[in-house]
């Protein structure tokens, strides 16, 4: 009877803890971070190049856990070489026999499994650019009028077979000032270049921009002056398509408003040229466009990492080739497994410095805050640079060198609390009764002194699984090839145009601290005293 009673909470505790579960965010905050931390520690179950299940002539494998070769799973007769299993479950000698079953893990990737690209290869685009240009031409003028060498002037001559032979001023009407600069023109007299607007004779909507070159003074007057016709409608800006193969193997646009911007004259023509581009050729062409023309450019693109999310990669692929889906999972594993243990082991070491300083006080409180002091004022990322430098990185070196420099926020709090309650009566009381330092210290005061620490283990854990992303993001933390946040954000950084890298490393730190911070207020509302008073 004793020791089930000695077991069961005190009414505080279950006071504090009914407290706790009647605070609604903190309950679901508590149960959501629970959850993905239970996930992540399936995380080969979920994610895994290998399958979950192998039974192969007749015997029971789990690849997933074991470390098998050739030789284990088809006799003695096999060589001890590494199974791909991919090639292996797909083969002959393995679907052939019907007894042999495979089980795979819903994602087939490993955090550190290169994708094939050529299995993206039906996912490869063409980009076709089309950049519709504005009529330009250039032509002759003889004093009388007569227009030669007329180049690129049709579409300002509507109705002619050619320019050359016409007469300018019988198709245009020409402003004064063009005319006198024609004049010094064919005069010889020096004249400054000229850019002028004129209109159709006959067709009034039709206008073109008009410019003469500078002229410098001659003994002898030219034979004929050039002039450059522009034409002055507004420009179509250049825009682009971007065309991928459907199930039929038809390119299919994959914007089809921007689709209906192409005349249906010229679709024909773009369809060829992006069939062709498919095949591995570059195509250019110029296509008549609304009555002028435009240039066309396609130009197939390869399959490249990064690689944005598709069927099968929902989260897209790293720099690296490596499923991103696989890579935060597993680094959700590392940074939550990392924060506990860090947090664990400040709440310790500061507990432990705390308290000795807080119980004796003295000579031995002030010599403590003097050493935490200047242990605090060492640069921790010199420190790190240099372990790392000197020991390598690894998660271990990680782990206890950001543990020295932990607790010295949890050994204030510490020592606050034993100053005050060193000098309680029920301190004295076991004082009196003969009882060592240590007892006291752990059985008597801690119980008294551990609201601060419950309530500031979120907070910590927070800042240690920032602290491991922010250490992976500069290239102090965790080995390479490590799944981590902070080196898919790393790589956001090189590639900024990749929002798949930002965003999903992003959105599992953000929900990972935003979780824990809830629960962190909701442990320091319940444990509030002042919820605990009540007015009689």
């Amino acid at each position: 009877m004793r020791r089930r009673s000695s077991s069961r909470l005190s009414p505080l505790t279950r006071k504090r803890l009914q407290s706790f579960m009647r605070i609604r965010r903190a309950r679901v905050a508590l149960a959501g971070l629970a959850f993905l931390f239970a996930v992540s520690l399936v995380s080969e179950l979920l994610c895994n190049s290998r399958p979950l299940y192998l039974r192969v002539g007749g015997h029971n494998f789990f690849p997933a856990f074991q470390s098998l070769t050739h030789r284990d799973l088809l006799g003695p007769q096999a060589e001890p070489t590494r199974v791909n299993y991919a090639a292996f479950t797909t083969s002959d000698a393995f679907a052939s026999r019907p007894g042999n079953v495979v089980l795979w893990a819903p994602i087939r990737f490993g955090p550190n499994d290169v994708v094939d690209a050529t299995v993206l290869n039906a996912r490869r685009t063409v980009k076709v650019a089309i950049i519709p240009q504005a009529h330009v031409g250039r032509l002759n003028l003889q004093p009388d009028g007569t227009i030669i060498l007329p180049v690129a002037c049709d579409p300002f001559f509507p109705g002619a077979v050619s320019a050359a032979g016409l007469r300018f001023d019988d198709h245009w009407r020409l402003p004064e000032t063009l005319h006198a600069a024609l004049a010094d023109r064919f005069a010889g007299r020096a004249s400054p270049a000229m850019r002028t607007v004129i209109t159709h004779a006959a067709d009034t909507a039709l206008r073109a921009a008009v410019s003469l070159p500078p002229a410098p003074e001659r003994a002898a007057p030219p034979s004929s002056v050039r002039l450059v016709l522009r034409q002055t409608e507004p420009i179509e800006m250049p825009f682009q398509l971007s065309f991928r193969r459907d199930a039929a193997g038809v390119p299919a646009p994959l914007r089809p408003r921007d689709w209906q911007r192409v005349p249906p004259e010229c679709r024909g023509e773009i369809l060829k040229l992006v069939e062709a581009a498919f095949a591995g050729a570059a195509q250019q062409a110029t296509l008549p466009w609304k009555g002028r023309h435009a240039e066309i450019a396609c130009a197939r693109v390869e399959v490249a990492w990064p690689y944005p999310p598709v069927p099968g990669h929902w989260m897209g692929i790293d720099s690296a080739g490596r499923d991103v889906l696989a890579r935060v999972l597993y680094g959700m594993r590392i940074a939550l497994i990392f924060g506990l243990l860090l947090a664990i082991w400040a709440m310790f070491f500061g507990l432990l410095i705390g308290a000795v300083q807080g119980f004796f006080g003295g000579w031995v409180d002030i010599a403590g805050q003097r050493l935490t002091e200047i242990w605090s004022t060492l640069p921790f990322l010199y420190v790190m640079i240099f372990v790392g430098a000197s020991l390598g990185r690894s998660f271990i070196i990680l782990l206890v060198c950001y543990g020295f420099f932990n607790w010295i926020t949890i050994s204030y709090y510490v020592r606050a609390e034993f100053l005050r309650l060193r000098h309680r009566t029920f301190v004295e009381a076991a004082r009196c009764q003969g009882l060592s330092a240590p007892r006291i210290i752990f059985g008597h005061i801690l119980p008294n002194a551990l609201t601060p620490l419950i309530t500031l283990f979120p907070f910590n854990l927070v800042g240690a699984i920032a602290s491991l992303a922010v250490l992976d993001f500069l290239g102090f933390g965790l080995p390479p090839l490590t799944p981590s946040w902070g080196e898919l954000l790393q790589q956001a950084q090189m590639f900024r145009w990749a929002w798949w890298l930002i965003l999903f490393p992003s959105l599992a730190l953000f929900t990972v601290m935003l979780l824990t911070v809830l629960i962190g207020e909701g442990l320091r509302d319940a444990f509030d005293p002042r919820q605990q008073i009540k007015l009689e």
